[in-house]
This record gives structure tokens, C-alpha cells and sequence, in this order.
């Protein structure tokens, strides 16, 4: 379901930019609405309800806000302060408008309950996993969603390690993914709504990610029912979900492949690699459980010389120092 927004401002250019940009870059998120004068707030339907506004203070005035479940005030920096309004949320006007849709977003999802069907989704999830680490798996789970994204998909890539990777390969200077982490431990809020806001995309590979967690013990805060609940919300709002995973395989690691469509997991030519893998395959209780969905993924050019049932995807090696330009090489390997 998407997020009923109400623009209110006199400023015809400003609202129709911001109008325009996020029914382009977030209509499967908002729909949104936009009014330039009070008459035509005022014409609106009485039952017409919406899930958050952004208004200027001139149009706000006389509006009854008791339709609006989150009503949000933009302001610039010189502009006086208005009396009356003092306890309404503010949003700074001019700024990038990514910023103020995860803004918005976040503060809504505080205050309003996820009433979505989480088991509606129709995403296809990928788990990537390996029992040993330095084998390539992030780059692996990135080089497949770009692959994704480059076939028109909607992409989400969640990374759940507890070192994350993501300031190598994407811009991480937004809202971090500890505001949803917190959401899950209080359970409280519209987990879907704040993941909406807090995601950011990488426009050249066409992914969406969440930034890293503030810190390292905000992954290992949550429970295995916490982790199968973010990986849920998360498939409701793509179409492809790309879970980058822990070497560990704990009962966290084992609640994602229960709910995954597909396990990639990866090994190198290293000798430890290869042998980690042959005793998780050959002694693991888990593997027997999870077999029907494992594609094994040779990365670096490794060659496979245990037998394994099912797919393997073999990934040449790509001599680069920049793991931007290893993913985005290899990303054209699963076409």
C-alpha cells in the first residue's frame, strides 16, 4: 500500500518540482497529491484522508489537520517563526529531496501501524552464505543484484553481517539501518513505512541498500524472530531481495533460509575454503535441509572438485583493487 502524501504550497515551482521528482523516483512508494492555493484545499472531499503533508505555513492556516495523520510544516532557514505552530513537526524546505522523503517517511512510520499482508510479498529472495570468510560473498550478493536491477528489477540488498561492507561499495551517508532495528526491539511503529524511508539507492548500479549500523552490537541485539521480521518487511517492498549473511550459522543464519527462495554459497580456491565447505556439506545438519535451494557459487576462478547436487556458478577471477569494479565485472556473469 502506498503512502498517501499531501503537498500544500504557493510556491509553484518548488511544489511542482518536488511533486514530479518523487512520483518519478517513489511511485511505488507515495502517491501523492498537490494543492497551490487555500480554495483548493478547501474543495477537498471531507472523507479524504491522507498518511502525511508537507505544508507551507500560509496554506496550513484554517486547514483541518485531523485528516492528516502526520501533518509536517516545511521551512527554510530565514523564514520567521510562525505562532500557533510550535508543536507541529518541521521539515527543512531546501534540501535534497531524497532527504526529505526519508525524513518524512521516518517520522510517519513512528506513528502510524503496518497494515499490510507481510506474507503478500511476491519478491524473490536471495540468501548469500559461506562457511568461510574472504571468499567474496558480499561481492557475490552485489554482482547478482546488479544483475537484477540491470533487467528492470526493483533490487533491495540488506546486509546482515556484523562488520558491514556497505561504505565499500555505496554512499553511506544516510539514515542508518539502526532506526529499524530499533523499531523491531520496541515493536512498535510501521516497519515497512521506515524501511521505505531509510533505504537509499545506488542510481549507477540501481540497487537500494541501507546504510550501516551505528554501531556493532545493534546487529547482535536481535533475535532470530527480529531477523525473519526485517527480512519479511523487506520483500514487501521490492521485488528482488538480495540478504548478504554472516559466516556463522547460528539460528539467525538458519530462520533467513527457511524464508529464502534461493542460497547462494560461495567458496574460492583457497584450501580453507574448499575444506570449510566440505565439512558443512558433508556434516552439517542444516545442508540436508536447505539442498533443494543451494546454487554453489566457485568465485575467483575456483574450481569445484567435491560433488554437489544441484547448480554451480563458476566467477572468474577479476584482477581489480576497487570492489566496485570486481562487482560490477562480475555482475554481468549472471545474465
Amino acid at each position: 500500500m502506498r503512502t498517501k502524501l499531501l503537498i500544500a504550497s504557493a510556491d509553484v515551482g518548488y511544489a511542482e518540482h518536488l511533486s514530479n521528482y518523487i512520483s518519478e523516483h517513489y511511485r511505488s512508494t507515495i502517491e501523492v497529491s498537490m494543492f497551490r492555493t487555500q480554495k483548493s484545499l478547501a474543495d477537498l472531499p471531507e472523507n479524504q484522508r491522507f498518511d502525511a503533508a508537507l505544508f507551507d505555513v500560509d496554506l496550513l492556516e484554517g486547514f483541518d489537520t485531523s485528516r492528516i495523520v502526520l501533518p509536517v510544516l516545511l521551512v527554510s532557514e530565514d523564514a520567521e517563526e510562525s505562532t500557533g505552530f510550535e508543536n507541529f513537526e518541521t521539515i527543512s524546505k531546501y534540501q535534497r529531496i531524497s532527504a526529505i522523503v526519508s525524513e518524512l517517511l521516518s517520522k510517519c512510520a513512528k506513528i502510524t501501524k503496518y497494515s499490510g499482508d507481510p506474507d503478500s510479498n511476491n519478491a524473490n529472495i536471495t540468501a548469500v552464505w559461506s562457511p568461510s570468510g574472504g571468499v567474496g560473498k558480499t561481492t557475490v550478493a552485489l554482482s547478482y543484484a546488479a544483475s537484477r536491477a540491470a533487467v528492470g528489477k526493483r533490487v533491495l540488498y540488506l546486509n546482515l553481517e556484523p562488520f558491514s561492507s556497505v561504505p565499500a561499495y555505496f554512499n553511506d551517508s544516510g539514515k542508518s539501518i539502526s532506526a529499524a532495528f530499533e523499531m523491531l526491539e520496541n515493536a512498535q511503529g510501521n516497519l515497512q513505512m521506515l524501511i521505505r524511508g531509510i533505504c537509499q539507492q545506488d542510481r549507477e548500479a540501481g540497487v537500494a541498500y541501507f546504510c550501516r549500523p551505528e554501531n556493532f552490537d545493534d546487529m547482535y541485539a536481535l533475535s532470530s524472530d527480529n531477523i525473519a521480521e526485517l527480512t519479511t518487511v523487506c520483500a514487501g517492498v521490492t521485488e528482488e531481495l538480495v540478504v548478504d549473511m554472516s559466516c556463522v550459522c547460528d539460528w539467525r543464519t538458519r530462520k533467513v533460509f527457511e524464508l529464502v527462495d534461493t542460497i547462494f554459497i560461495v567458496t574460492d580456491k583457497t584450501t580453507t575454503a574448499q575444506v570449510k565447505l566440505s565439512q558443512f556439506l558433508s556434516q552439517h545438519n542444516v545442508f540436508e535441509s536447505i539442498k533443494e535451494k543451494v546454487t554453489l557459487v566457485a568465485n575467483k576462478g575456483a574450481a569445484v572438485s567435491m560433488e554437489v547436487d544441484g547448480a554451480i556458478w563458476k566467477l572468474p577471477w577479476v584482477s581489480s583493487s576497487d570492489p566496485k569494479t570486481v562487482y560490477k565485472t562480475l555482475s554481468s556473469c549472471f545474465e
